[in-house]
């Protein structure tokens, strides 16, 4: 019986940083997201540059029926987990009567009722020589009611409240449970502009999502139960737990209209600059953005465009 750790959201930015990380330490992989080409193209890398064992399942985690072929499969499986990660997560942005019901039904879908169910299953299936740890990635939007965002941070709020409840009822279990709250990360070349209209906040608290995997999963080996990557990201939220609710709301609610506003700007120029462009500069990440964050986190002798994202070429984002 092989002891695994398993992954949700995979072949996305951050989804990829962790089985990266947990695949340098060693620790053989059993990952899942929505298309099976990209898992088989991580997994095949993975294998040949770490030596790990990584298995691989497409499921969509918003769907009842395919997480049900999921389950069953795992359970199936000679496998017993030592580690769960929680990735898998969507968001639409925007006010909450702008969205489709189908759009709000998705967000809780995958980011609680998915995240949920696999959860369960995983617990069912932990490894009874091993500590089971499981890393859920929430947000920094759990700690605040925000405007434009409300769903999602609602839904994140769930995330971080239920794990942490959870974190206690397993205790006993000899398990653990950390509950990753990163503030924006450059997972997509969507979040990249998102960060980038959002100005010099944005890009402070920005953090690379190489080093936040490695060190909430280091994290998450000592038993700590809420992660909150970055000194400013820290104090921020400390600072929003002082605030009264209604004036923390307004607040947000004014920064993430303004970013808003700055990002359909921002695309607007972007789409004049490539227009009078050469192709080889059109896609080029804005210069701010290169400069303030550090050294790429991939898999070794792979190019990569970005200064902190895995390679888009050896492992391509999940849509």
């Amino acid at each position: 019986m092989r002891s695994m750790v398993l992954i949700s959201g995979a072949t996305g930015g951050l989804g990829k940083a962790f089985a990266v990380e947990s695949a340098r330490r060693g620790w053989d992989l059993y990952l899942t997201d929505l298309n099976e080409v990209r898992l088989e193209t991580l997994a095949a890398a993975l294998r040949r540059t770490y030596g790990v064992n990584v298995v691989h399942t497409a499921c969509d985690l918003m769907d009842g029926d395919s997480r049900t072929d999921l389950f069953m499969e795992l359970r199936q499986s000679p496998f017993r987990f030592k580690g769960l990660v929680n990735v898998a997560g969507l968001d639409f942005e925007g006010a909450f009567q702008e969205r489709a019901r189908d759009q709000i039904r998705a967000i809780l879908r995958l980011n609680v009722e998915g995240t949920l169910e696999l959860t369960h299953v995983a617990l069912q299936l932990m490894d009874p020589m091993q500590t089971f740890w499981i890393v859920t990635v929430s947000s920094m939007a759990a700690f605040f009611p925000i405007p434009v965002k409300a769903t999602y941070a609602a839904s994140k709020r769930f995330l971080l409240d239920f794990f942490l409840a959870l974190r206690d009822e397993v205790e006993k279990q000899g398990a653990t449970v950390t509950v990753l709250c990163p503030a924006g990360l450059p997972t997509t070349e969507s979040t990249v502009a998102g960060i980038e209209a959002q100005g010099w906040m944005g890009q402070a608290t920005t953090m690379n999502i190489g080093q936040v995997a490695a060190q909430t999963l280091d994290q998450a080996l000592r038993g700590r139960a809420v992660v909150v990557p970055g000194l400013l990201n820290q104090v921020m939220v400390r600072l929003g737990g002082l605030i009264p609710p209604v004036t923390l709301t307004r607040l947000l609610g004014k920064r993430w209209r303004a970013a808003r506003q700055n990002r359909a700007d921002l695309m607007a120029s972007v789409g004049r600059a490539v227009a009078d462009s050469a192709p080889e500069t059109a896609s080029a990440v804005p210069t701010p953005f290169a400069q303030i964050h550090g050294p790429v986190y991939t898999i070794p002798v792979v190019h990569t465009r970005h200064p902190n994202a895995l390679s888009r070429t050896a492992f391509p984002e999940t849509p």
